[in-house]
């Protein structure tokens, strides 16, 4: 399904089902703390029901599933979540998983004990999705925000990868990232209340592979270029990859924000 907003990347239409391959085997990359800064805050655990909306490939569900919380992943493509459900499979684990537009979600109220949106928050209809939210959350149900980014102005591999990129969608408007909390829009403000947020560095460990991989997985390249561009985008990343060694990290921020339901 093709999306397009004129406050990303220019306007340019973006199908992540287009990419869903490459996001199932190259976007599972969060390290272990960025799941322990979730389980420490008693979030995602045993005895509770969780949504995770934009699922996606259901990085999320599938990484914390061994916490022992109930989990429902929902997503707009049907291509992502078909590897979602193929991937919980291979791993025997119980999640539901649903293609919908988050704000199209329809779930009785006091359904979910949390929430969590990983690396898609601010895609959404936030004037029509905070209210559904609150009111499927249990009274005192939070909403965690997560999101990963690599620092191109710091990181020479990222920088460089960035700048292959811009070559071919110049108005990608995922390029460019800074430290920096989630912008929380004042539409889910009226229905949430921010208790705690946490923003800190990562090293991600890739091979020239996966890396190849991660960025053609992104947005700005196999979500929206045609394919005559991305035969050329691959020729010219690939010549960069074989410059690096084999194997590489990449420096990160990583950020999550806790809001709680005003229920």
């Amino acid at each position: 399904m093709n999306i397009s907003n004129n406050k990303i990347d220019g306007g340019r239409p973006f199908d992540w089902g287009r990419t869903s391959e490459e996001y199932a085997r190259y976007r599972d990359i969060y390290p272990q703390v960025f799941y322990d800064k979730i389980t420490s805050r008693d979030l995602c655990i045993s005895g509770q029901n969780v949504l995770d909306i934009g699922t996606g490939t259901g990085v999320i569900p599938r990484n914390m599933y061994r916490y022992g919380a109930n989990w429902v992943g929902t997503d707009i493509s049907a291509e992502q979540i078909a590897q979602a459900e193929r991937l919980a499979r291979l791993q025997n684990m119980n999640i539901k998983f649903k293609v919908t537009p988050s704000e199209d979600i329809d779930f009785p109220e006091n359904s979910f004990d949390v929430v969590t949106a990983c690396q898609c928050f601010w895609y959404f209809d936030h004037k029509v999705l905070a209210p559904k939210l609150s009111s499927m959350l249990k009274k005192g149900g939070k909403l965690l925000v997560l999101y990963m980014a690599w620092l191109p102005f710091e990181d020479a591999i990222a920088g460089k990868s960035e700048e292959i990129v811009l070559k071919y969608n110049p108005n990608w408007t995922g390029a460019g990232e800074t430290r920096h909390h989630s912008f929380i829009a004042p539409e889910v403000l009226e229905y949430f209340t921010e208790t705690d947020h946490e923003l800190y560095d990562v090293k991600i460990p890739f091979t020239r592979e996966s890396w190849h991989g991660r960025m053609k997985a992104c947005r700005g390249v196999g979500a929206s270029l045609s394919e005559a561009e991305l035969a050329l985008w691959e020729e010219d990343h690939w010549a960069f990859m074989q410059t690096l060694p084999e194997r590489f990290e990449i420096l990160h921020y990583a950020d999550m924000v806790v809001l709680e339901s005003k229920k």
